[in-house]
């Protein structure tokens, strides 16, 4: 089984345009590890060596506020490096669990980053994901000031789910995860309340569908035109 998903690592974006002597190694040293739902990959404050990446399912990155209550910053999928900051000296600044079940590629974090000193493009794809991430933090940023109205910034939130996990159907897009609306409310970092009332909202504007934790898109241009609306 081990040597099945480690052959998909030639199909993983962290790992596009590498050398072949540079993919060969990695997948001799690179261990895999099935996580099952909502079980930790690492957590806040620990000292983490070695280096994750997501190789099949999705996990969360979240943090915990002063009250205990979770707020989700990402979702990765499969490809998605995890833990980029590990290449600091520093304890994790995150917690990380598997959002579904999920097989993770790990390697230990002296190996990987003798690999990137003989792979430029090995670094500069490290480079890309955490600048991803930046780009991704600007954003958030953005929309979650409370003068955006909560059914704008779940609408964009939704829209980015349904670009990034979405599976086309016959009605729409499919965001082809399990999202209950307490995750939601996680994401977002409000009430689970608030959260369904939004949902019914953009539901009655025949934005979305929401059932059995299933997520359909009708229109992604009439929802990016929702959010993006003044």
């Amino acid at each position: 089984m081990k040597d099945i998903m480690l052959e998909q690592i030639k199909d993983l974006e962290i790992f596009n345009g590498i050398s072949k002597n540079s993919l060969e190694e990695l997948m001799e040293k690179g261990e895999v590890k099935k996580y099952n739902s909502r079980s930790h990959i690492f957590r806040d404050k620990e000292d983490v060596k070695k280096l994750y990446i997501v190789l099949k399912g999705t996990v969360s990155l979240y943090k915990l506020n002063e009250c205990g209550h979770k707020r989700v910053i990402f979702i990765l999928g499969k490809g998605k490096m995890i833990n980029d900051v590990i290449i600091q000296e520093l304890p994790s600044s995150i917690n990380c669990e598997a959002f579904e079940d999920a097989y993770i590629l790990s390697y230990i974090k002296d190996d990987f980053l003798r690999i990137m000193e003989r792979d430029f493009i090995l670094s500069k794809n490290v480079i890309c994901s955490l600048s991803m991430k930046v780009r991704r933090m600007y954003r958030q940023l953005k929309n979650s000031t409370g003068v955006i109205k909560m059914e704008k910034r779940l609408a964009a939130k939704l829209w980015k789910l349904s670009k990034d996990y979405g599976k086309e159907c016959d009605n729409g897009i499919l965001i082809n995860i399990n999202i209950t609306i307490t995750y939601l409310s996680e994401l977002l970092g409000s009430k689970r309340e608030t959260i369904s009332r939004v949902l019914k909202i953009l539901s009655n504007k025949k934005l979305i569908e929401y059932k059995d934790k299933k997520i359909l898109v009708i229109d992604q241009d009439k929802l990016s035109k929702f959010f993006k609306a003044p």
